[in-house]
């Protein structure tokens, strides 16, 4: 079928997804602290955030976390690693929803960051 498709849809496909990319990795490297590259052959990209431990911030999100009633299930990179210590602050987030989904969700990560970071700095203020 992908054959006998014509090429006016696979370019309309093509700029979708540069256009979602451009927009997710714009708005990531906006937030304090998040450093993404710009992809140039995935529907994903990998982003660099100031957590220390992303599979705990993930679990974080997932367990604790909301924004209105909503959160993100992002994948932690480590497990994209053969060592076991690269990718521990990056997280993998794949554009394949649509640019106003990832507009959302890079707002409630921009919220949940500022959170988790407040929480972490909690936990290392000594006690009195």
């Amino acid at each position: 079928a992908a054959l006998d498709t014509p090429k006016s849809y696979f370019d309309g496909v093509i700029a979708e997804y540069d256009r979602r990319r451009n927009t997710l990795v714009e708005l990531l490297n906006a937030i304090e602290g998040v450093y993404t590259p710009k992809p140039s052959g995935a529907f994903y990209c990998v982003a660099q955030l100031p957590v220390d431990d992303a599979d705990k911030f993930a679990q974080w999100l997932l367990e604790d976390f909301s924004l209105d009633g909503k959160t993100l299930m992002l994948a932690p990179a480590s497990g994209f690693y053969t060592r076991a210590k690269h990718g521990r602050s990056q997280v993998r987030i794949a554009y394949v929803l649509k640019e106003e989904s990832l507009r959302e969700a890079v707002k409630i990560l921009r919220a949940a960051l500022a959170q988790y970071k407040g929480l972490q700095y909690d936990r290392q203020k000594p006690v009195a």
